[in-house]
């Protein structure tokens, strides 16, 4: 008797188990019962003719051949979602499920308003928002759209650059109240920091550009970004901020402008394959156009 042929589905409770160790916290994130998942799992183990997962103390643990699986289940997974996302689409005018990613910032504190003037002028528009720094997953079609900080180099993508986002030091004027402004950047050194908590090649860069910013001299230490603006607009002290986002805070006072600046490029990108398509077309066009005026304070 041959084995049936896997079922997309099946993949998809695959992966969520690899995730959470069990069946239940599997069918808790996916919205299936505990013997639904058991089911999956079970018919994709007959179908693969593999033992996926053995049983342990503390859940499920997948074998050697479920971990050599696991990329090219989740190549289907990504696959199906935008097969979906296209499907969603089809019809007359601006619909359907656009994908996007951005950095933590762009996407909470720049992009909603951007998405929201989006949403009212196209309201069959769905919107998925990744928070990720990848460069790759447009061409790997985990996300249609991308705004990234530096240039895409593949050539399948569709680039526009929208401008240089400015970088300056900034402190919340209750801090700078209590602890005075620094004059100088080796004054910074008497001044709670916040910044980076781990080293990359971005970070080693810019400290060879201003020295005084090191690990050890900061107070308050953060990978996210999100973070460290909570810290700046709490009071801990003084950190770097986009000069275009404090700039809509009066309580947010700019710190040695003239010492301190950087500037990121800014970029929205897309697979090529997208460009004729009307969802994607109509929301790489406002955030180009969005972008472009948060860059330019207006």
């Amino acid at each position: 008797m041959t084995a049936p042929e896997p079922n997309w589905e099946w993949y998809r409770t695959f992966l969520k188990v690899l995730e959470t160790g069990s069946l239940s916290a599997a069918g808790r994130a996916m919205g299936l019962t505990q013997p639904t998942v058991g089911r999956h799992i079970d018919s994709l183990e007959t179908a693969l003719a593999l033992k996926l997962f053995t049983r342990s103390f503390d859940g499920f643990a997948p074998t050697d051949a479920a971990l050599e699986l696991q990329p090219y289940a989740a190549g289907i997974a990504t696959t199906a979602a935008a097969l979906r996302r296209v499907a969603s689409s089809h019809g007359s005018g601006v619909r359907g499920t656009v994908r996007l990613t951005a950095s933590e910032i762009i996407g909470v504190e720049v992009l909603p308003p951007i998405l929201a003037a989006l949403r009212a002028e196209h309201p069959e528009l769905v919107i998925e928002l990744v928070l990720s720094n990848k460069v790759d997953n447009l061409l790997h079609r985990e996300a249609d759209i991308a705004v990234r900080g530096l240039r895409p180099t593949q050539e399948a993508l569709v680039a526009q650059r929208v401008g240089g986002i400015e970088l300056g030091l900034h402190a919340h004027q209750r801090y700078l109240a209590a602890h005075g402004t620094p004059a100088s950047m080796e004054a910074l050194t008497g001044h709670a920091l916040i910044g980076f908590d781990h080293e990359s090649a971005y970070i080693r860069k810019f400290q060879a550009r201003f020295p005084t910013l090191t690990r050890a001299a900061l107070a308050f230490r953060a990978d996210s970004d999100l973070a460290q603006l909570g810290a700046i607009r709490a009071g801990f002290g003084i950190g770097v901020c986009q000069a275009a986002l404090a700039a809509k805070d009066k309580t947010l006072v700019r710190v040695l402008p003239t010492e301190f600046s950087l500037t990121m490029d800014t970029w929205v990108a897309m697979h090529e394959d997208l460009r004729a398509s009307p969802r994607c077309a109509a929301t790489f066009a406002a955030l180009a156009a969005g972008l472009s005026a948060y860059i330019q304070h207006r």
